[in-house]
């Protein structure tokens, strides 16, 4: 097996920026600006690293957090950096034949598939990928919850050697992890695992689901909910911003809504709000057509609400001065 240890820095605009306005012909949550990847033989032994730094084409101007939190400075993309469909020449050249990619949650695969949609480059190639989380939980504590990279190197006793946030550094420290996996019954049982796990993008999706999308940047989790009941508040088909009614707070930092469009009707919103290492926010937002199996929970949930009809007042009588009660 040609395991491929994968992860990725990447670059998103600031809510609110010009660059964060920019119409891309696909729909991307970041540009990648930094991929890092590890080779684990068929015996699971940690073999030879891939590094590249690359230079971004849309969202050139830096993100300040991305930039803390990785150290990366604009100087140094625009001076190691290369294109994008160069960098991702030299990278599936050396995954070689029929790669199978382990990456550390569920972000970095969709993202790198969107950057090669963005750059119109085929995907086919990174078809067969695991989250290892899965499997680093399904074969240690059986918990469903997401983990650190450095809870799960706690747990397996690994010590740091390499930079953390740093895409080469974070794909080294995985291999570590994966290498003490049993990687070939974890994929056999990826479907199990995964099924047992709100799967990291939002929690369970529900039928009817017609769009999702996470943000990032935010400094709050009231700064995250008003962009989505406002600027946010877009409809999927024709992208004007809809007219939202009233959240609904669920288990594990969900909320849910029933927003309008003036042309296309009701949709239901259901948002995931969790916090990053960076200190923001990441929102995780799926929406359902208004007769969803969602929106029909959204409805009882709004019946429940309802505040009760007023009981009329009983009028209460002040005895005067003076007045003798009747016997």
């Amino acid at each position: 097996m040609n395991y491929i240890v994968l992860d990725m820095e990447w670059n998103q605009p600031w809510p609110g920026s010009p660059s964060a306005k920019k119409v891309l012909p696909v729909s991307i949550r970041g540009e990648i600006i930094q991929i890092g990847a590890v080779r684990l033989t068929a015996d699971q032994q940690v073999a030879d690293e891939f590094q590249v730094m690359v230079r971004p084409k849309f969202y050139r101007k830096l993100n300040k957090r991305v930039s803390k939190l990785t150290g990366i400075k604009e100087t140094r993309l625009k001076e190691e950096g290369i294109p994008f469909p160069e960098a991702m020449e030299h990278f599936e050249t050396w995954c070689g034949e029929a790669p199978v990619f382990l990456t550390w949650g569920f972000d970095d695969i969709m993202i790198l598939r969107e950057n090669l949609r963005l750059f119109d480059l085929p995907e086919g190639w990174t078809e067969r990928w695991y989250n290892a989380q899965m499997i680093f939980n399904a074969q240690t504590d059986g918990s469903t919850a997401q983990k650190a990279l450095k809870t799960a190197m706690d747990m397996f006793g690994i010590e740091s050697t390499r930079p953390a946030h740093d895409a080469l550094g974070d794909a080294y420290h995985t291999a570590l992890i994966c290498a003490r996996l049993d990687l070939e019954r974890g994929i056999r049982e990826y479907g199990r695992a995964l099924k047992s796990h709100e799967d990291g993008f939002h929690g369970a999706e529900l039928p009817g689901c017609i769009a999702r999308k996470v943000y990032y940047g935010y400094e709050s989790r009231e700064q995250a909910l008003s962009a989505m009941a406002t600027s946010e508040n877009k409809c999927p088909i024709c992208q004007r911003q809809m007219l939202g009614s009233r959240w609904f707070a669920q288990p594990g930092h969900r909320y849910m809504d029933l927003a309008a469009c003036p042309d296309h009707g009701k949709f239901l919103i259901r948002v995931r709000i969790s916090d990053r290492e960076d200190g923001m926010v990441r929102v995780s937002r799926l929406t359902y057509e208004a007769d969803s199996q969602a929106a029909e929970a959204y409805a009882r949930r709004a019946d429940k609400a309802q505040p009760e009809a007023p009981r009329p007042r009983r009028r209460r009588y002040r005895r005067r001065s003076g007045e003798k009660m009747s016997k």
